[in-house]
């Protein structure tokens, strides 16, 4: 067994993520160093043995479970089919009874990031983005294009992740076809994917009112200021708190040819200015984040919801509307009160005048096995135009 020596090593990276650390270990007398990545945000291991293919299912779910990391040497393939074992054991354990969807709800999480503490226990080492282990895919590409910058010369991260990475950068290069545009946006690594095109859809069919300058909120892959753009929208300034965000949304942009009308800005929430079109997605469940990467689904008491509604009435121009685009999903689970989307729209000084509404599409809304299953099979997307209620 290893102990590891932790040291902080701050490291700029092109989309803006924080500094990693450093990893070091000792191995055959020998002291080992490497850069530390964890997308999710986990700090460096304290315990660290070394694994080969004589480790058991069994022994590497113990290990994992009593906090040891174990740095992989043997086959790619046998340290998937390990991974794969672990989580079949984490996963084996019981769901304890819920009396309510609230109580399912915190309980699936609880188990979601109870799994992932165990399964991103077992990690890989890669050298210049190589991967020295036999049978391994080639992954410089794959982990310099997810995190934005040239590999360093060595780095450790969980086998997990690097997965995660593979699958991600398959989707990057296909994309996903957005019917309102004709083309595919390419979602990079930790950028949320427009796989729900049933919020595209609504803000493609709603009544457009002309407007000179629309704002795009929380832009991420910057779908919906190329939709508008599409619609005919002369000028988008699209936003986020994000670099790699921004980033991505620079890269769609540049492919659709649309980088004369949209313009991003790096900001939290508004730009300077006020528009005639404020438009914002934000993430749809207030629950707290645990990871980085879970930022756009969760919105911690609703801060980016409230921030927004409230804000966008003194930055809309006269006849101005803002586009709210919003899932009832956190109502059925019981994170949010029916009345509370209305009061705080109502609070902010603003009415709706019109609400469009469309059934979800995805897998999960028809996964009876899905905890939520109750919950997701009765959601509704809205696209709710606002306006101000000084202006009825």
């Amino acid at each position: 067994m290893i102990c590891v020596i932790i040291s902080a090593h701050a490291q700029t990276r092109k989309y803006g993520v924080k500094a990693s650390q450093n990893l070091s270990w000792q191995s055959n007398s020998r002291t080992n160093t490497a850069v530390w990545q964890s997308e999710a945000g986990y700090p460096p291991p304290e315990m660290l043995i070394m694994a080969d293919d004589t480790m058991t299912g069994d022994a590497a779910y113990w290990r994992a479970c009593a906090g040891t990391a174990m740095l992989y040497t043997g086959d790619f393939q046998n340290a998937k089919q390990l991974l794969q074992a672990v989580t079949r054991r984490a996963d084996r354990k019981p769901a304890k009874p819920a009396g309510t969807m609230l109580e399912t709800f915190h309980q699936h999480r609880a188990r979601q990031i109870g799994r992932a503490n165990i399964t991103n226990k077992i990690l890989i080492e890669l050298q210049h983005g190589k991967c020295n282990l036999t049978r391994s895919p080639e992954l410089q590409e794959v982990v310099e294009a997810a995190l934005g910058i040239k590999a360093p010369e060595t780095l450790v991260l969980s086998l997990r992740e690097t997965l995660g990475m593979i699958g991600a950068n398959e989707w990057r290069k296909k994309g996903v076809y957005v019917d309102a545009l004709k083309a595919n946006i390419h979602a990079d690594y930790g950028v949320f994917s427009p796989v729900r095109g049933e919020y595209l859809d609504l803000i493609n069919a709603a009544e457009l009112n002309d407007p000179q300058i629309a704002w795009d909120i929380g832009t991420g892959t910057g779908v919906i200021a190329a939709v508008l753009v599409a619609r005919g929208v002369q000028q988008v300034i699209a936003t986020d708190t994000c670099g790699r965000a921004l980033q991505c949304a620079a890269e769609n942009i540049q492919r659709l040819h649309m980088q004369t009308k949209i313009s991003l800005v790096e900001t939290s929430l508004f730009p300077e200015g006020k528009a005639d079109l404020i438009v914002c997605n934000t993430p749809w469940v207030p629950a707290k984040v645990n990871t980085p990467i879970e930022r756009s689904i969760y919105d911690p008491k609703s801060q980016m919801l409230k921030g927004f509604l409230n804000g966008a009435k003194a930055r809309l121009n006269a006849n101005g509307e803002a586009w709210l685009i919003m899932s009832n999903l956190a109502e059925h689970i019981g994170l949010r009160s029916p009345d509370n989307l209305q009061d705080w729209i109502r609070q902010a000084g603003l009415s709706v005048i019109e609400k469009r509404d469309t059934s979800p599409q995805h897998a999960k809304s028809s996964e009876q096995s899905d905890p939520l299953y109750e919950a997701r099979s009765r959601e509704v997307t809205s696209l709710y135009r606002l306006r101000s209620a000084d202006e009825r």
